[in-house]
């Protein structure tokens, strides 16, 4: 019984390392791409549409200031 758990053991074990080394090389290859902002962005936009109505309204709201611009200038600013 005690080798069929170990076996059990080991091969979990060594399914978590090859996944972790998997997600370890995507992780570089999407930083040297630079494509996890714009798909990280509209991953969660989908997510806020489905799910969180307010939040997707807020989200679209905030993009359409951002492409217009701001006009108004902090205390920062002078």
């Amino acid at each position: 019984m005690s080798g069929g758990l170990a076996a059990v053991a080991v091969l979990c074990a060594i399914t978590v390392t090859v996944t972790m080394w998997v997600l370890v090389l995507l992780a570089r290859r999407v930083r040297r791409r630079g494509t996890a902002g714009q798909a990280v962005a509209a991953a969660m936009a989908a997510y806020d549409e489905a799910m969180h109505l307010t939040a997707h309204v807020a989200y679209v709201e905030a993009l359409r200031q951002d492409a217009q611009g701001s006009s108004v200038h902090s205390p920062a600013d002078h």
